[in-house]
């Protein structure tokens, strides 16, 4: 397959995406192909369907029907609906908050918890909590990520910082795009790092071999630099503090993949040998900024969690 447009398709009310069908799709229904393209698997397939009717998914500029099975060359377009209609509930759900202020809240999020509601995930997630919890947040992402200025994977776990009014969110969002956050990771990752320090500076788009996987690659792709720093080696595995310079998704995970060191507990880009946690060994422990409202620099830590403290102890003790 060879995707025209490689954009996150979970960018709400961005410009379409085309996909054109090669030969080892072809024969697959639409609304299969659309619902496996989502990241993630965010999207349901009746969810999928209802764009398809809708007429929000065409087919060669074309409304077909969901079951329409494709053929090669074919072009899927997909118009991602703004979503006004969604109703987000604010749910009272406990948040680490590690900073709060009037413009802006600091939270150290556990591992499993999502980000932020997508159609056919509307609850349980930070951005419920925030609701439920700020009352005023940031109307720049819609209604869908109120306050969200970046985000940090499910399965990741550590800082993410939100904004509660929009002064406050464009300032952090120019801060992201100059890369002048401080964001350092803390990562388990398999085989024994044989440099104590060092760089990876590889583009990072679209897998296409797999369309909900992200890799190196430069056809389409966005500059990614992620900077890592060897912490303690446990032979097998080596423990890193990895500084992002780019925020591309999955940045750490594809470019720990790419250099042979991927993460311990990684069940998209891991190895199949892996440690007892429940998603990848991947902590944001530190999280600085200048306060979008005084100028003044701020630094945050949360210390590493419990269950990869835990993983971290018993390989010492081997």
């Amino acid at each position: 397959m060879n995707e025209m447009d490689k954009k996150d398709i979970n960018s709400f009310n961005d410009e379409p995406m085309s996909f054109v069908i090669a030969d080892t799709e072809a024969g697959e229904r639409l609304d299969k192909y659309v619902t496996e393209s989502m990241e993630e698997g965010s999207i349901s397939r009746t969810q999928v369907q209802e764009w398809i009717k809708g007429g929000a998914v065409l087919v060669n500029g074309r409304q077909v029907k969901p079951n329409t099975k494709l053929t090669v060359a074919d072009v899927v377009t997909v118009i991602i609906p703004e979503p006004e209609e969604a109703e987000i509930e604010a749910q009272p759900i406990p948040l680490d908050i590690v900073y709060e202020d009037s413009d802006v809240i600091v939270i150290n999020k556990p591992r499993g918890m999502v980000v932020h509601p997508a159609p056919g995930h509307y609850s349980g997630t930070i951005v419920n909590a925030l609701m439920y919890h700020c009352k005023d947040l940031s109307g720049i992402n819609g209604v869908m990520r109120p306050g969200i200025v970046h985000r940090i994977d499910k399965d990741t776990s550590g800082l993410i910082m939100a904004a509660k009014n929009d002064l406050a969110h464009a300032s952090l969002a120019a801060q992201l795009k100059a890369h002048t956050v401080t964001r350092k990771y803390i990562a388990l990752v398999h085989g024994n790092m044989p440099h104590e320090h060092g760089t990876v500076d590889a583009p990072i788009g679209r897998d296409p071999q797999d369309r909900k996987l992200f890799t190196v690659i430069h056809k389409g792709s966005k500059e990614a630099v992620t900077h890592f720093q060897v912490m303690e080696r446990f032979g097998d595995y080596t423990l890193l503090e990895l500084q992002l310079e780019t925020g591309r998704t999955h940045q750490i995970r594809v470019h720990m993949k790419y250099i042979d060191h991927p993460m311990a507990g990684d069940p998209v880009y891991g190895r199949n040998k892996t440690i007892g946690l429940k998603g990848q060994a991947l902590h944001a422990a530190v999280l600085g900024f200048e306060h979008p409202r005084t100028g003044e620099y701020m630094e945050f830590q949360a210390p590493i969690p419990a269950d990869m403290e835990h993983e971290l102890t018993i390989l010492r003790q081997r």
